[in-house]
């Protein structure tokens, strides 16, 4: 296992982003991104299994886990500004965005304004719009009835299918008092965001490689909405892990990481023959 070191950035005045480095200095410099309610510690289980040839990085976006949470800016721009100046104070001149859900929505803004800064991008169970999803109007009639502090059975539920097959019970415990430290405002600023956004718009203009991981169990997003980023983005390659949920990286982590990897190798090999 890879050790895990827990620093902090501070990205602008009255924002520092907690955030966990694993893995070997001269390694590919990857950048994880994860959604709405989560932390750095997403993606713990992935920070651990990294291979020599990638070097890791999981910040804890603004209002969430232990970050700063300033009264405003919780719309995908905000979020895509924080992580090109953590680019900056991380020292990454040139990285891999890997974003997961909603996150994913921050990932490919950056991908496709600073193209300079970003070698790759993947997507792991990210949508394409929220605005035909039913799944996104019931969370936003849950969320905007929140009021803190947030009852961790309202949490619970907004847990349960992320996954389309057990994983550890601490993880989903971990991830659960991760979400609680959420107050109200961030979690109906942050949804209001993805929902007021053309989403779709966020798509245009990628050029970077890119590749999309969906599970096939994904109850959130169906294969239409995989398949309208794949159309969006040119070269864009879909890997579909059968029988995984929304949470890919949680039910699959070993698979996730290889995966990762090969595609950081593709892209390296790529640069080194001009692009053939």
């Amino acid at each position: 296992m890879t050790v895990i070191s827990l620093k902090s950035a501070l990205v602008r005045k009255g924002v520092t982003l907690p955030y966990a480095e694993a893995g070997y200095p001269n390694g590919t410099p990857v950048v994880f991104v994860h959604g709405l309610g989560d932390s750095w510690w997403s993606f713990e289980q992935l920070l651990q299994r990294l291979p020599a040839s990638l070097h890791g990085y999981a910040p804890s976006q603004r209002g969430h886990g232990d970050a700063d949470r300033p009264p405003d800016g919780y719309t995908p721009e905000d979020f895509a500004s924080d992580l090109v100046a953590f680019l900056d104070v991380a020292g990454i001149e040139r990285g891999l965005l890997v974003g997961s859900s909603t996150g994913g929505v921050a990932a490919r803004i950056v991908a496709g304004s600073h193209p300079d800064r970003i070698s790759g991008l993947v997507l792991v169970g990210v949508p394409a719009t929220l605005a035909d999803k039913p799944a996104a109007a019931a969370l936003s009639e849950t969320v905007q009835g929140l009021s803190d502090p947030v009852p961790r059975a309202v949490v619970e539920s907004l847990m349960a299918g992320v996954t389309g097959r057990p994983v550890a019970p601490g993880l989903i415990k971990t991830m659960t008092d991760e979400r609680l430290k959420l107050p109200a405002r961030v979690w109906q600023g942050t949804l209001r965001g993805l929902l007021e956004a053309d989403l779709g718009a966020t798509l245009a203009g990628i050029l970077v490689p890119t590749l999309v991981i969906w599970g096939d169990q994904d109850d959130l997003l169906p294969r239409d909405d995989q398949q309208a980023i794949l159309d969006a983005i040119h070269g864009s390659r879909l890997l579909t892990y059968e029988g995984a949920g929304h949470a890919v990286h949680w039910e699959q982590p070993e698979r996730v990481v290889a995966d990762i990897a090969a595609f950081a190798t593709q892209i390296a090999r790529r640069a080194t023959s001009g692009g053939r």
